[in-house]
């Protein structure tokens, strides 16, 4: 296992990043992608750190909370060392009734800070993300109130997640303006089956140094191979809970190419699709979950799939995204002066 620094900082994380959505959960989506209890979510924290993951994920809103408070006692269960693991969660979703109980303004993100530190049994969370963007609150408060746990110890890195990229930019502009703690990371959906992000999303990434964690990599589990034309599979999470959406043709154009390396090289059609991920110069690291050991060890497999030049231009080639205005205009201007 690879490790990677986490955009212009000192701190280095796994290529693999390990994604608690299906701890806890006994209702609602929740109890769609998850409902694993305390020694499930052990047996997979153990598999995923026994591998070299140092990294692991989650958020204030996954089942209620339910995910950080296993988590947290995971890593006591497994005495992992406090500064052998770095432990990122989010904040924005709604945690309570009322206007106050959710978005990015600084009541929320303190306040919420505090629960979670407190249901991971941590005295610090070492990346602290803002799960979505907040229209509601100026961008400038939602900075100070992560400056302010940075300030004292609570939070060491903050980051963003699902931002624009023009959002992104005003943040990292007011950040650098005010003097505030600097976004160091993005976490983005970004698989072969929906390459949006690399219109304006990438470029801004590359520019500004900042990282980029990936969800979703197999598209919701479209990308696991187990699905037909149709989209449909015998099994699995999109039987029940269809998200994140995905253009069929250009999903079915993925697998195609996937299946066909995936057969040349003795691998799974999951893995190619983490693989490519890994081989892009943008990614830091793929945030990978799993509801039983089995998957996980696959998925953390990926990181030995060499995809060859070819492979990669095959890839391309089936799943490259239309191009967009300005995007054409600014590669056909760009000749002048290259």
């Amino acid at each position: 296992m690879r490790t990677r620094q986490l955009g212009h900082s000192g701190l280095f994380v796994s290529e693999l990043c390990l994604g608690t959505m299906t701890f806890g959960g006994d209702e609602g989506i929740w109890g769609l992608i998850g409902r694993l209890d305390q020694g499930q979510a052990d047996a997979l924290v153990k598999t995923a750190l026994d591998a070299g993951v140092n990294f692991i994920d989650t958020a204030n809103v996954y089942a209620g909370g339910e995910s950080e408070r296993i988590l947290g006692q995971s890593l006591k269960n497994l005495g992992v060392p406090r500064d052998q693991v770095v432990v990122a969660t989010k904040v924005m979703g709604p945690m309570g009734e009322g206007p106050n109980a959710r978005g990015a303004s600084r009541g929320h993100i303190l306040s919420q800070c505090q629960a979670s530190l407190k249901r991971l049994g941590l005295d610090h969370i070492d990346l602290y993300q803002i799960h979505g963007f907040d229209p509601a609150t100026p961008i400038a408060e939602t900075l100070e109130a992560l400056d302010i746990l940075v300030r004292h110890g609570h939070v060491r890195y903050i980051g963003l997640s699902n931002w624009a990229a023009w959002q992104v930019v005003k943040a990292v502009g007011l950040s650098e303006a005010r003097r505030l703690a600097p976004i160091l990371s993005l976490q983005a959906y970004y698989t072969l089956a929906a390459r949006d992000l690399e219109r304006e999303i990438v470029p801004m990434l590359l520019s500004e140094k900042i990282g980029l964690m990936v969800w979703s990599p197999l598209a919701g589990g479209y990308l696991s191979g187990k699905y037909d034309e149709d989209g449909k599979a015998a099994d699995g999470r999109r039987a029940a809970f269809d998200f994140p959406p995905v253009d069929r043709a250009r999903g079915n154009a993925a697998l195609g190419e996937m299946r066909r390396i995936a057969e040349a090289k003795g691998c799974t059609v999951a893995q190619v699709a983490v693989a490519w991920l890994l081989h892009q110069p943008v990614v830091t690291s793929v945030i990978v979950g799993a509801k039983r050991v089995d998957q996980l060890a696959e998925n953390l497999a990926a990181t030995e799939v060499k995809l060859e030049p070819g492979d990669l231009a095959a890839l391309d080639l089936a799943t490259r995204p239309a191009s967009e205005y300005p995007g054409w205009m600014l590669e056909r201007q760009a000749g002048y002066r290259t």
